[in-house]
């Protein structure tokens, strides 16, 4: 990628929308069909949407590129956000269960953005992490499909996690267009 002045010149891969991410054929997020029916599959659609523009803003990058922190003193990165995401969903259990606890993903207090290395190993387990706990919530929430009913300790409505998981992911997405664009121009949508 062409560089001026250390900065990475703007790109996409659209040819339809210069300022989109994709064209909109190739988007995997449902932007063109049909709306889903009801409150509860509309909110599981948005965040399936948010999840998979997470991963599409990873896409093509080397280990260095998912690891590079965005700007000092910040500790955020792409692999901080994959990991940072996986160590949320384990967190969003907690809040449903009456049970004891799960033990946090990665330790301590920013341990999730200070553990985002430029090592394989450490990007495989994040993906493998974010998809197991994607996929433990999404179980345990799939029990629940009155979005009035209250859960756990604190009696949290599933409407309000699901929200608030939407929130994490839409949130979290901003920060990886920033992040993406800075590592090499690519523009997001």
């Amino acid at each position: 990628m062409a560089r001026v002045n250390d900065q990475a010149t703007r790109w996409t891969k659209a040819t339809v929308y210069p300022d989109m991410w994709v064209d909109p054929d190739d988007d995997p997020r449902n932007s063109d069909g049909v709306s889903p029916d009801g409150e509860l599959a509309t909110l599981q659609d948005y965040l399936t949407s948010y999840r998979l523009t997470l991963r599409m803003k990873c896409d093509g990058l080397d280990a260095e590129q998912l690891a590079r922190r965005s700007v000092p003193p910040s500790t955020m990165s792409l692999l901080g956000l994959l990991r940072h995401l996986a160590a949320a969903e384990r967190d969003w259990r907690n809040w449903i269960t009456t049970g004891d606890s799960l033990s946090k993903l990665y330790g301590g207090s920013d341990a999730d953005f200070d553990g985002a290395l430029a090592d394989q190993q450490v990007i495989d387990d994040a993906y493998a992490n974010l998809d197991r706990e994607q996929a433990a919530t999404d179980a345990e929430l799939a029990e629940h499909r009155d979005l009035g009913e209250r859960l756990g300790k604190d009696r949290i409505a599933v409407r309000e996690l699901l929200v608030h998981r939407i929130e994490e992911y839409a949130r979290h997405c901003g920060h990886a267009d920033l992040l993406r664009e800075c590592i090499d121009g690519r523009v997001g949508q």
